[in-house]
């Protein structure tokens, strides 16, 4: 079945797409509602991540570099956008030893960096870094679109270079793995940029299951107001003048074919690009899944079903979908009470639940509801920032048997946990054996979506039951001159 087929009952026109997906809810016995219509021009309608106020703010006041309070040097590839965000915290903790960004033009994002940083010495290919200055940092840091960040994690771990990456760990699953092998065999320390990981809530979560707060989880409900940049079937790549400097080799990477550059993939409209990026699930996904799939234990879904999607085509992840997973196993071992995620995004999200009370509201950007057989627990935001028993009667009541702290917490947060672990010789908590799992999961909706039917997964061989035809989704085909030893397991 093609996936592009606006006809397909996988891809229905918005209105189908909406009736399917309430009574997909309705018949699991949970809420539904659309609080709001991102459609293709989402971009433009704003909907700003929680962090975005805070980012704002603090560029508007003038920037005191730190001293750094270790001898680590670390290279920054990827320097605009969140890898401004990473250097400055990076800043805190080591020195900044080289700037790598396709982009160093006047005015682009990375720009403001190289104020701040005028010193440091700074590339437009990181591959050109790594043969100039390799000897000359520790580690690196990416923060990169999505799917640069195989090439250049798998060059700095080649090289012997700790790595910290930005989430998604790539944007296919095959890189995932081979990321994964990577770090095992290079016997580097590696983190996932996922900011949740380091929090209280995260464990919070996981000690209050552990206490039967809620009894055996069973499900977990997932919204997000994501995309809130341009998405959808139908929209056209209009070649256009590139900047004058813009590395448009190094920004395209692995990706073939070879395509002109385009003001409406860069610098940030690439996310929705099946080829570039991870669509709402890439954005959003593990940040919401990494606390109950930590809290959980869970091993990958054996199975990923897509309820409903609107209309998608070949290059662009649809504006609106609802996927259900299913986990049968954690630790290895198969689960007594198994667990589902379903997923929407778009701002497909529930009412308002009665059990929250009149004077709350669910948060529109993103959040989790968790439902065990005994309880709830509710979580707005995208990072387990806070949690909270539902209705306030039931978080009273646990309050006298909340259980004692059990797991170390983190200070500082995700780069600061890894340049800790680098120092002593250990691993960070969203580490690549972590990481990769959790991306995985977040990549098997993208690949139900895109195949357009139910799949079974064989994570072991990397490989849908009985579809072959997703093999190519799985695996891209590489541009010349940009392939990787392949890892064997």
């Amino acid at each position: 079945m093609n996936p592009s087929d606006s006809s397909s009952r996988y891809s229905p026109d918005r209105r189908t797409f909406l009736k399917t997906s309430a009574l997909f809810a309705a018949s699991l016995g949970l809420p539904f509602s659309h609080a709001a219509d991102t459609g293709r021009k989402a971009g433009k309608k704003g909907g700003k991540g929680g962090n975005a106020g805070k980012a704002a703010k603090a560029a508007e006041e003038p920037y005191v570099r730190p001293t750094p309070s270790t001898d680590l040097r670390v290279a920054c590839i990827g320097i605009g956008g969140k890898g401004r965000s990473d250097v400055l915290d990076l800043a805190n903790f080591a020195h900044i030893a080289a700037f790598a960004d396709v982009d160093l033009t006047p005015g682009s994002r990375a720009s403001q960096v190289l104020q701040y940083f005028p010193e440091v010495p700074r590339f437009t290919d990181y591959r050109e870094m790594f043969d100039k200055l390799g000897n000359q940092f520790d580690a690196v840091t990416i923060s990169t679109p999505d799917h640069t960040h195989y090439p250049a994690a798998m060059l700095a771990m080649i090289h012997g270079k700790h790595v910290f990456l930005q989430k998604p760990m790539a944007n296919t699953i095959w890189e995932c793995r081979q990321l994964q092998l990577a770090s095992r065999k290079y016997k580097v320390v590696t983190q996932m940029g996922i900011q949740g990981h380091t929090f209280e809530g995260q464990r919070l979560l996981k000690e209050w299951v552990e206490a039967d707060a809620i009894g055996p989880v069973h499900t977990v409900r997932y919204w997000t107001n994501r995309p809130i940049w341009p998405q959808g079937a139908g929209l056209e790549w209009e070649p256009s003048e590139p900047p004058a400097g813009l590395n448009w080799d190094v920004w395209q990477g692995t990706v073939a074919p070879e395509r002109p550059f385009t003001k409406d993939l860069h610098p940030f409209k690439w996310r929705g690009a099946w080829d570039y990026g991870c669509g709402a699930l890439g954005d959003i996904g593990c940040h919401l899944f990494d606390a109950a799939f930590w809290a959980l234990d869970l091993d990958v879904p054996s199975s990923v079903e897509t309820i409903a999607t609107t209309p998608f085509d070949e290059r662009v992840a649809p504006t609106h979908s609802v996927l259900r997973y299913k986990f049968n196993t954690a630790k290895g071992r198969k689960l007594r009470t198994p667990v589902e995620f379903l997923w929407s995004d778009g701002s497909l999200m529930p009412p308002h639940p009665v059990e929250l009370g009149t004077t709350r509201t669910l948060d529109p950007q993103f959040g989790q509801l968790i439902y065990g057989s005994k309880g709830q627990i509710y979580s707005p935001g995208g990072y387990c920032e806070t949690l909270r028993l539902i209705p306030e009667s039931d978080m009273q009541a646990f309050a006298p048997r909340r259980p004692e702290k059990k797991y170390p917490r983190v200070q500082g947060g995700p780069i600061k946990e890894w340049i800790d672990a680098i120092l002593n010789k250990t691993q960070p908590g969203a580490n690549f054996e972590y990481s990769a799992k959790l991306t995985e999961v977040v990549l098997l909706g993208n690949l139900a979506i895109r195949l357009g039917r139910p799949i079974e997964w064989d994570s072991k061989n990397l490989k849908v039951k009985g579809i072959p035809e997703a093999d190519p989704l799985i695996k891209r085909q590489y541009r010349q001159g940009w392939e990787f030893p392949v890892m064997e397991a």
